[in-house]
């Protein structure tokens, strides 16, 4: 059960951006610049001012490629940007070399978790409770996250309240109908519908919700106790039901095996007496004291 969302298109999408290893770009780089710092010691002392000035600008021209290497660690990505525009991103890990003139953002591709506070919310029968849950989540695409909304970390902290305060309000505490969804009996079925909902919430982020879990679910303070009182009276009734259901059924087989066996006859009388007396031993919750009855029925 989860609202209509009428989310905006993307804008972007991930896409790979163009990019090499690093290590020949930096090696060369660097044995570029020895040679001009070597160019620069013979040339200065010797007076040789053409091997000298050519040396300082090959150097400072070999600088230019350094500043294109980028180290990616393993769990994140690199956002790749070229005066504003979006080229693409870097997720194979190590030293790679893109183009010197982009600008490069870190986004972390770990799995995280996020933990609500605890939210005092209304039920669907209006009684207030307290639930807070933990979502499993993962930047899934890097683009998204960081150009369709302003702080993905936030939008998705945001968005698992709303969806956490939309599914509490949907369903009740402790359902007496077997065939609706409650909170506290049907944890698995619930769990997963939040996690759907969150999930298409959180989708404009280019996040991926792997798992959720209530954490907390509880009635409020100023109502525990009277729920209480309702929830043991409710077992009470149960297993009141349950036992006399069962005495019944055992008085109607000890009925019919005397009737089968011939053990006794018994007239309409005798048999209202019999199951009174069956049905007090059975349902009473003390041990039954006989009665010796020296006479008949009838005297």
């Amino acid at each position: 059960m989860t609202d209509h969302l009428d989310l905006p298109a993307p804008q972007v999408r991930e896409r790979t951006a163009r990019s090499v290893s690093g290590w020949p770009v930096a090696g060369s780089a660097l044995l570029v610049i020895i040679l001009c710092v070597v160019g620069l010691i013979v040339g200065l002392p010797q007076g040789i001012w053409v091997l000298a000035i050519l040396s300082f600008l090959i150097g400072l021209v070999a600088l230019v490629p350094l500043a294109g290497l980028t180290p990616v660690a393993p769990g994140e990505a690199r956002v790749i940007q070229l005066l504003g525009r979006y080229t693409g991103t870097v997720r194979t890990d190590g030293l790679r070399w893109v183009n010197p003139l982009t600008a490069r953002r870190r986004v972390s591709t770990r799995i995280r978790n996020h933990e609500t506070d605890v939210l005092k919310v209304n039920d669907a029968d209006g009684n207030p409770i307290e639930i807070a849950a933990v979502v499993v989540w993962q930047v899934e695409d890097t683009a998204r996250a960081l150009f369709e909304v302003d702080d993905f970390i936030e939008f998705v902290a945001i968005q698992t309240e709303t969806a956490v305060r939309h599914i509490a309000n949907s369903y009740s505490y402790d359902s007496h109908d077997t065939t609706q969804m409650s909170l506290r009996d049907n944890a698995d079925e619930i769990t997963a519908r939040l996690s759907d909902e969150i999930g298409v919430r959180v989708a404009a982020a280019g996040v991926k919700i792997i798992e959720s879990r209530l954490t907390r679910l509880a009635y409020s303070p100023e109502i525990a106790h009277a729920m209480l009182r309702r929830q043991q009276a409710n077992a009470v009734v149960a297993a009141r039901t349950r036992i006399v259901e069962g005495a019944v059924g055992m008085v109607e087989m000890a009925l019919v095996r005397l009737a089968e066996n011939d053990v006794v006859d018994l007239d309409e009388e005798r048999k209202a007496a019999m199951v009174s007396n069956l049905l007090v031993v059975l349902c009473g919750d003390r041990d039954a004291q006989p009665v010796v009855n020296a006479g008949t029925l009838y005297n």
